[in-house]
């Protein structure tokens, strides 16, 4: 199966918050470490993966909410 990195982060607990996410809505995922482990508090690199299929809904769920400019109502 092929895998696509659709997020990034330096602490795992993010990339492990956002696996939870994506698989409340039956995205599959998985996360990879992407650097040597934690000490000291300084947190490990880690990459969020789905399948290609996935990539646009994945990123869609995991973007932060649009805002609306003042006067632009419909």
């Amino acid at each position: 199966m092929t895998w696509i990195t659709v997020k990034t982060t330096s602490h795992r607990w993010e990339a492990e918050f956002m696996q939870q996410v994506l698989e409340a809505h039956e995205i599959p995922t998985r996360i990879i470490d992407l650097g040597i482990l934690s000490y000291l508090g300084t947190g490990s690199p880690t990459a969020l993966q789905v399948r290609p299929e996935d990539r646009w809904t994945a990123l869609l769920l995991l973007s932060p909410p649009e805002e609306e400019e003042p006067g632009s109502e419909l």
